[in-house]
């Protein structure tokens, strides 16, 4: 016989819903808390959304916040935010910073000028600094950034109903949407908490979330579908406990593979791209959390028809046969 890797044993019966309350409880604080931070202490919008200015500087010498700080005093260039870079991969002797300028009211972004004399005041405090990379964002290209990222998130989750409404019912699809919208605001929220910096590659982030959400959701949705039809006389509570634990294994598996790549990447990936991953590392965690404890409690909650409905004129359900 081959041998088979499993992450849960072959039969479980794990009741799901033994908390349902409290998972529920527990899902709706985490939202509520998110809503909050984002309302008291706000995102910590990147350059792509703020618009402005970020300066990369890299040096063989520590950074000196305060001194950079004091070098650009008397520049009167608004907010301006200072921050040193760490990353593992980082040799010995190179010191990262990054220097964001916020874009000056009445222009697109900082000038080429204006960023030489940073430059060079810069220099002042480490001859040694140097300047790899300077990204500029106009206010209004960053007002169509939001707006468009928006959009994004409304269209997939849009379509995602669409699709979960035509592949099996509405109440399947009330449920998952819910899920994502569950997994977004939380993702949302830990960004605003840890003031995480917030641009277009963790509005990328989100959109992979839904996807991967989705994905393990309709898993269990299309299983309990399976069921419903084949223990037509038991209760439903017990037929989506029994779903969850069949596909458990698979859940398991699936999370653990991808969480093993990313975490790899969350060390070893580099600065650039930490924010990225991190996003969509929490983003299947709590996404494998909402498609166990948030979608399908709420399907549960808003009921399912069992009864056996007459297809009209005979004909058999247009979507009966169409793969998940």
């Amino acid at each position: 016989m081959a041998f088979r890797l499993r992450l849960a044993p072959e039969h479980t019966n794990i009741n799901f819903f033994a908390y349902q309350r409290l998972t529920l409880a527990i899902s709706a604080l985490m939202m509520a808390a998110s809503v909050a931070l984002w309302a008291v202490m706000g995102l910590n919008f990147g350059i792509d959304f703020q618009g402005g200015t970020t300066i990369r500087t890299e040096s063989n010498q520590p950074v000196d916040v305060a001194a950079y700080r004091t070098a650009m005093a008397g520049l009167e260039l608004g907010d301006v935010a200072i921050t040193e870079v760490f990353d593992p991969s980082f040799d010995d002797d190179q010191f990262v910073a990054q220097v964001r300028i916020a874009a000056q009211d009445g222009s697109e972004a900082v000038t080429p000028e204006t960023i030489q004399i940073v430059e060079e005041a810069l220099k002042t405090v480490d001859p040694s600094i140097t300047f790899p990379s300077v990204e500029s964002v106009g206010p209004k290209v960053s007002g169509e950034l939001i707006l468009s990222a928006i959009l994004a998130v409304l269209g997939a989750s849009g379509a995602i109903l669409v699709y979960i409404w035509l592949r099996f019912e509405w109440q399947y699809a009330v449920g998952a949407v819910a899920a994502l919208v569950h997994d977004i605001i939380i993702t949302i929220g830990v960004f605003a908490l840890f003031q995480i910096k917030f641009d277009l590659a963790i509005v990328a982030a989100l959109l992979t979330i839904l996807g991967y959400s989705i994905n393990d959701t309709v898993v269990i949705f299309d299983r309990l579908r399976e069921n419903m039809i084949k223990f037509k006389t038991m209760p439903l509570r017990d037929v989506m406990n029994l779903s969850a634990n069949e596909t458990l294994s698979r859940t398991l598996m699936t999370t653990g593979t991808t969480l093993i790549a990313l975490i790899a990447m969350l060390i070893f990936g580099g600065d650039v791209i930490r924010g990225f991953v991190f996003a969509i590392t929490f983003g299947i965690v709590i996404g494998t959390y909402s498609s166990v404890y948030v979608a399908k409690n709420l399907v549960l909650l808003i009921g399912l028809d069992r009864s056996d409905k007459p297809k009209k004129n005979g004909t058999p359900d247009e979507y009966a046969n169409i793969d998940a």
